[in-house]
């Protein structure tokens, strides 16, 4: 098998596994196995187990992230360099949620290994999630543009909140299935995106929050 064969071939054996079974329970040997290669060809292509997750997790982030990107420039465009803020939302969360949820999606085997991704911690990912955050930097800061009245505090905060529903919804959509009845239609990708959109977008035009008076702790003291 060529080299870059073998690659490719060892790539999609391990995206296979680790979306069925975890990252855990997913050894090298079972691997090569799948893969039909040798134990080498790993270690000559990947150096560890370690480094061949982050590079599959490095290969599908950065696809979600070109798209998310894509959409945010598309945005700015279309307002003279000032996108709002529902449209800035809706680049962040709208391609990691089109990704993973939905009939046409959420059963391939790319979808089923980030949401792996997202509900197992294991170090390589989370060092790359730690070090690869340009990209949020550019929302950051087209967030400022569309909200110029709002706190670095604030449009961080906001950003962080958005992150965290779509990330959340992804992780549990099957109990949100099971607490809703089948109410929430996890299949309506486009109806969820807006109700993530629509939450975070309030939370970031809504007025000065609780976190900018003084802290409860500072009052109890100032009281003594």
């Amino acid at each position: 098998m060529a080299s870059d064969q073998t690659r490719s071939a060892i790539l999609a054996a391990a995206e296979r596994l680790y979306a069925d079974r975890g990252f855990g329970d997913v050894t090298l040997r079972d691997i090569v196995a799948e893969a039909n290669v040798n134990l080498a060809a790993v270690n000559y292509h990947f150096g560890s187990k370690d480094e061949l997750i982050a590079e599959l997790f490095v290969t599908r982030s950065i696809a979600t992230n070109r798209e998310r990107l894509r959409a945010l420039k598309a945005a700015e465009e279309d307002g003279g360099g000032r996108a709002p803020i529902d449209e800035i939302v809706r680049a962040l969360v709208g391609p990691p949620l089109r990704g993973c949820l939905g009939p046409a999606n959420q059963r391939s085997t790319a979808a089923r290994f980030m949401i792996r991704a997202s509900i197992e911690s294991v170090p390589p990912i989370r060092r790359i999630k730690n070090r690869e955050i340009d990209h949020l930097r550019k929302f950051a800061a087209a967030m400022r543009r569309s909200l110029p009245d709002r706190s670095d505090v604030e449009i961080y905060w906001g950003l962080n909140f958005a992150l965290a529903m779509a990330h959340h919804t992804i992780r549990e959509s099957e109990r949100l299935i099971k607490l809703s009845e089948g109410k929430c239609d996890l299949d309506d990708v486009e109806d969820i995106i807006e109700r993530v959109v629509s939450v975070s977008t309030m939370a970031l035009t809504a007025g000065k929050t609780a976190a900018s008076k003084t802290p409860p702790k500072l009052v109890a003291r100032e009281a003594r």
